[in-house]
């Protein structure tokens, strides 16, 4: 009896443990996945703020202006399109320089133009080359002008950054997946008397795995509610707590998140108790008190 006691202490704990380790690799996963998703949504942004700047011939009538602008709409690649008249920018000028430059030159050497935003791509620089090349052999435009070096500097560094997000979530993917199966393979080990026991009264491969793969499911699911309640626990104390991080999350978004690991916790659980038990019961008995 006090050994049976002593067994069934020993199995619930092995089953603890590799819940908890279940719960921490689904844990883990949501957080790198949120941290890389929200950053491209970041970057994302950031490429929708660069902004070309087309300016119009001097001699252009207003009806060739509109008839540009309304080319500029209708351009694949380009997402917001505003008309910047010669004395708005002129004006623009003197707040920024903080003179007049008119009562100088008795005239305004500014012309007409258009602030033109770029939609979020992959390679925002090959975009914007295009854009130029095209727009720049428009009837009525003079040049179009954009700030080259901010260009090139976001898209060599936000490739080398997305690279390396990328790289670093696998790297942790991998490491937290080999612990948890070496933790579930512990966890069926604690067993092994009991699978050796059915195996010799001739219990069918399927009967001997139905047992573990139902605690399996459990176990899957139990991690993924704690998963679920460690990330929105950090989420939220991140959310009041560091609010200049600027967290975005919807509703529709967390519940996405939380049924992604309840799934992910009853598919890793399943997957590694199946592998795992196929193992033992495939061995010989009496290699199984060796392995």
């Amino acid at each position: 009896m006090t050994t049976n006691k002593r067994m069934r202490r020993r199995v619930r704990g092995s089953y603890a443990i590799a819940t908890i380790s279940i719960a921490f690799v689904l844990f883990l996963i949501a957080s790198v996945g949120f941290i890389i998703w929200n950053l491209s949504k970041t970057t994302d942004t950031i490429k929708e703020r660069m902004t070309l700047y087309v300016m119009l011939d001097t001699s252009a009538t207003p009806e060739a202006a509109a008839t540009i602008g309304e080319r500029l709409c209708a351009t694949e690649g380009i997402r917001e399109v505003v008309f910047v008249p010669k004395a708005e920018a002129a004006a623009d000028f003197k707040q920024y320089a903080g003179g007049n430059f008119e009562e100088l030159l008795d005239y305004n050497p500014l012309p007409d133009s258009y602030e033109v935003k770029i939609t979020a791509c992959e390679s925002p620089k090959s975009l914007v080359e295009s854009l130029t090349t095209t727009i720049s052999t428009w009837e009525g435009v003079d040049e179009v002008i954009y700030q080259k070096g901010i260009v090139e500097s976001l898209e060599a560094n936000l490739s080398s950054f997305k690279f390396m997000m990328v790289l670093f979530a696998g790297v942790m993917l991998f490491i937290s997946l080999v612990l948890l199966r070496n933790t579930i393979r512990m966890s069926v080990y604690s067993r092994r008397e009991i699978i050796s026991t059915m195996k010799l009264v001739g219990a069918s491969r399927g009967f001997i795995k139905r047992p573990f793969l139902v605690n399996g499911l459990w176990m899957g699911l139990f991690a993924g509610l704690l998963a679920s309640l460690m990330f929105w626990g950090v989420l939220m104390t991140l959310t009041k707590g560091l609010s200049y991080l600027m967290l975005s999350v919807s509703q529709e978004t967390l519940l996405v998140i939380f049924g992604s690991i309840m799934v992910g916790g009853v598919v890793i659980s399943l997957l590694f108790t199946y592998l795992t038990v196929s193992r033992f019961v495939n061995m010989k008995t009496a290699k199984v008190h060796i392995y």
